[in-house]
């Protein structure tokens, strides 16, 4: 995604009430509540609730909504965290490692991280064999990767997309 312009930021601020953050912290508990049950449970109508969530949309504060699903219960049973140092720090280099990571369905998220190494992807795979076979002709085939290091996950202690 292209950086933003602080002209373009401000165009897309939003100034959210606690009405707006309660419609929020109940749609991130269940995205399925209807507008109705939202009103009820905050004390106002349906139509300005309705409104709320169409300019929080609109906005890109809702940014999509979304199924959560048990990657064990898929057959994904591994998760992995990898870490990834790139050989050259420029925009070419990185641009190919970017469009080839967000391609791979294994790649749940990748984050440009500052410290010893550039990225940080979270990959779920069946099982060991095929996280090596997805580490071995897909990953490592990226062109400009200098380091890598793999962190199996052994339990998760805490797993949640509730940021209010």
């Amino acid at each position: 995604m292209p950086m933003q312009t602080k002209k373009e930021q401000a165009a897309n601020t939003i100034t959210l009430d606690e009405k707006d953050f309660a419609i929020l912290r109940l749609l991130q508990q269940n995205a399925k509540l209807t507008v109705r049950e939202i009103a009820a449970s905050i004390h106002l109508s349906a139509t300005p609730v309705h409104e709320r969530i169409k300019r929080m949309e609109a906005n890109g504060v809702i940014k999509q909504y979304a199924t959560l699903i048990d990657h064990r219960k898929v057959h994904k049973g591994i998760m992995v965290i990898c870490y990834i140092s790139l050989k050259e720090h420029n925009r070419k280099v990185a641009k190919v490692f970017i469009d080839a990571v967000t391609d791979f369905p294994e790649v749940l998220e990748c984050y440009n991280i500052s410290g010893q190494f550039d990225f940080m992807l979270k990959i779920v795979s069946k099982d060991m064999e095929s996280y090596h076979d997805f580490y071995l002709h897909k990953l490592s085939m990226i062109k400009g990767i200098s380091h890598t290091q793999s962190i199996f996950v052994m339990g998760i202690l805490k797993d949640t997309h509730q940021l209010l």
